[in-house]
């Protein structure tokens, strides 16, 4: 028997075994009979549901991406708390990540071996170089993080002007005014709007992760640094490509603007390739030390 007027007061699934993330947008999640409904309304190209009714196993998943057009009840949250089911409000396919109340996970074993390797300055440096690895395909005998950054630096100048290439784009350099954003030049604001999303959707793996925000092994002082560590893993794959066909389109067929169209882009490889899933299992294997 489960007790309580919303039910599940002890009775937990194990984020282990729960299914992940779940995507729902332009409806209304309520409680009802003991577990999550959500009424979906108008239905867009990257929504999980078909316009409807339907019951929301809230056991069943760790996070609720909740997107663009949907409220939620006081009811909800309150089941969502007992269960221990993260909530985060996010933009269209989760390019942006306006709030997350931290996830109070069953274990704390991902956050305290975080801390450990973050605390340790020779471990700290071991996940630099994997991460480092992981980029770039191969492991690097260096053991200075300055010269593991340069050498990076020099990979990405190359990766830059090889992606301009394949998608015709007149490429000058990675150069913009951070007070004057708009100033740049298309690819430029094209680059910013794209790390700007995959940055949400790193933020977003680390939320479900319960990992620490703030200690990152390659960047250092910005608040956001391991969530940093992740998008960056990610920049080859999604944000430049994205960014280069972003630019290469509004160029072409101007109208839709840079940042509506770039973020679009974006989202919709974040959904097809799965890549917050792919994040959350990168930082795992970061911090279990498993490839």
């Amino acid at each position: 028997m489960l007790k309580g007027r919303l039910g599940l007061d002890t009775a937990r699934i194990p984020h282990a075994d729960r299914a992940g993330l779940l995507y729902l947008a332009r409806g209304a999640l309520t409680a009802r009979d003991g577990t999550l409904a959500f009424e979906q309304g108008t239905s867009g190209p990257g929504d999980a549901l078909a316009p409807g009714d339907y019951a929301i196993p809230l056991q069943g998943v760790s996070m609720i991406l909740l997107g663009p057009g949907s409220t939620v009840s006081h009811d909800a949250l309150r089941l969502l708390s007992f269960a221990r089911t993260a909530l985060a409000a996010v933009g269209e396919d989760g390019v942006r990540l306006y709030t997350a109340p931290p996830l109070i996970p069953d274990r704390s074993g991902l956050a305290r071996q975080q801390a450990r390797l973050w605390a340790d300055d020779d471990l700290r440096l071991m996940c630099a170089r994997r991460m480092y690895a992981w980029r770039l395909g191969e492991v690097l005998p260096h053991r200075d993080l300055d010269v593991l950054r340069g050498i990076e630096g020099a990979r990405m100048k190359q990766t830059y002007k090889l992606l301009a290439q394949q998608f015709g784009i007149d490429w000058q350099g990675r150069r913009y005014d951070r007070a004057r954003p708009e100033a740049a030049d298309l690819p430029n604001q094209a680059l910013n709007h794209a790390a700007s999303a995959v940055e949400a959707a790193a933020a977003i793996a680390v939320s479900a992760t319960a990992t620490i925000p703030q200690l990152g092994f390659i960047h250092e002082d910005p608040g956001q640094s391991f969530v940093l560590d992740v998008a960056d893993l990610y920049r080859d794959s999604i944000t430049i490509p994205c960014a280069f066909r972003a630019a290469a389109q509004e160029r072409d067929h101007p109208g839709m603007g840079i940042e509506r169209r770039t973020r679009r882009l974006v989202g919709r490889q974040l959904a097809e390739d799965k890549v917050i899933a792919a994040m959350i299992d990168r930082i795992k294997a970061l911090m279990t030390g498993e490839d």
